[in-house]
């Protein structure tokens, strides 16, 4: 009996799709659920649901455990074949407050803030302790599990896996999934299905490389012709313009959200002018209203998820598909954040990027991509760059090489002079407190 240990198990909507999906897939059906988490209640909740579900869709076959708080958590990991982490340290409030409201101080704005800018600094900051904690116990207890990370900054939690742990890990994420459809749905293109995609970069700035129709047809010139009519003519999805003015730019489109990649790059958040806000209709602080939504959403949905009137249509969550794949040695292609050894060869070989993976028996397979277009390369190494020095800081302990990350990352040194940013930092550290380890 296949054993998967759900981290986080408090996310209970995501919890439901992950495991549901497990348990109407045929090679999964019977295996062991452990739940963990350290907030009683979410965890008593998500129990309830998933126990409903496995009644409800899987006639009981699965065996449902809970395991509360880092007392349990080793024999929740203990005997693994699969561990799925969305965990979120020190939760909306108070760190994700804080990461927003105390550069605010600054006057540094933020989009979203979880993988990126200083609030995905800190965010990391923060995390990777935690999961050096998992990768521990994990090492003892469930050495060959793979460590399937959905949990942000994406990039800088599997790298750090990667480099720094035994942990076979792979970072999965929902944007590379969805991408080329998502633009030929806001540019209204029709193209014949199946499509051809080639996609590569980095998470959240992984690059559409090439888009194709079923009949080989090349669909980009059409793409950057209705790009520029949606920025220069108001045409189509005025959401996405930031990803549009990428195209135009850049020549290509990224897998994740205009609000996302607006705080990436020091080109469309500034201080000084203003009217970009307006022009590329960038929702600033739009974080935290998600966060405020789906806290309210679920206390309306709350009942019932644990009511036991509950059901599951399988999604498209990498999750279960891999375990199939792993499982059953039928072949399944993903896009996975995975250290890069050369798959990329204009970007560094210790850095985490998103390429295309064949699973099968034999694992999780990264496919060589080669060389990126220069200039995608080098958007992606202003992201890397910050990236790599997140890590150092998190292994080392060492607060000038938070200054450092902080000067690196690209909005933030657009806004602030260095003494600030060593400011914010030093603000910001306080603010966490023990939600983050001492700093030499």
């Amino acid at each position: 009996m296949k054993k998967i240990t759900f981290m986080g198990a408090g996310s209970t909507v995501f919890a439901k799709n992950v495991l549901g999906d497990a348990m109407l897939t045929p090679a999964l059906r019977e295996c062991t659920i452990a739940l963990y988490d350290i907030d009683p209640q979410r965890l008593e909740e998500s129990y309830v649901m998933i126990c409903a579900l496995n009644k409800n869709i899987n006639e009981g076959r699965a065996r449902v455990e809970k395991y509360l708080g880092v007392e349990q958590r080793k024999e929740a990991l203990r005997g693994a074949d699969y561990v799925v982490d969305a965990i979120q340290v020190g939760f909306y409030d108070p760190c994700t407050v804080i990461d927003f409201e105390v550069p605010k101080k600054f006057g540094l704005r933020q989009t979203i803030g979880d993988t990126l800018g200083i609030g995905g600094i800190f965010r990391a900051l923060r995390t990777i302790p935690v999961l050096e904690d998992f990768a521990r116990d994990m090492e003892e207890v469930c050495p060959d599990a793979y460590f399937l990370n959905y949990t942000n900054p994406m990039a800088m939690l599997s790298g750090y896996m990667q480099r720094f742990t035994g942990i076979k890990t792979v970072g999965l994420c929902h944007s590379v999934q969805v991408c080329s459809h998502t633009l030929l749905n806001e540019l209204q293109i029709e193209a014949k299905e199946p499509l051809f995609e080639r996609i590569a970069g980095i998470n959240h700035m992984a690059w559409l490389l090439e888009l194709r129709d079923a009949d080989g047809a090349d669909l980009y010139p059409e793409i950057r012709k209705r790009a520029l009519e949606a920025l220069e003519e108001g045409k189509y999805a005025q959401h996405d313009l930031v990803r549009f003015e990428y195209i135009r730019r850049l020549g290509y489109y990224c897998t994740e959200s205009s609000e996302h990649n607006a705080e990436y790059n020091c080109f469309f958040i500034k201080d000084r002018y203003p009217e970009l806000i307006k022009r590329y209709n960038i929702p600033l602080d739009e974080y935290p209203r998600r966060c405020i939504n789906q806290i309210a959403d679920w206390k309306n949905s709350r009942e019932k998820y644990v009511s036991g009137d509950v059901s599951h249509t399988r999604t498209h969550e990498y999750a279960s598909y891999i375990m199939e794949a792993i499982e059953t040695d039928i072949p399944y292609k993903i896009g996975g954040n995975v250290l890069n050894n050369g798959l990329i060869e204009n970007l560094p070989a210790e850095a985490c990027v998103e390429v295309p993976c064949l699973v099968n028996r034999a694992g999780i397979q990264p496919c060589r991509v080669g060389r990126l277009p220069t200039v995608l390369a080098a958007m992606n190494m202003t992201n890397i760059n910050v990236q790599l020095l997140t890590i150092e800081a998190a292994v080392a302990k060492k607060r000038d090489l938070i200054y450092q990350a902080a000067m690196m990352e690209p909005h933030t040194a657009a806004e602030l002079s260095i003494d600030d940013i060593v400011k914010l930092c030093d603000a910001l550290i306080e603010a966490h407190g023990d939600y983050l380890p001492k700093y030499n």
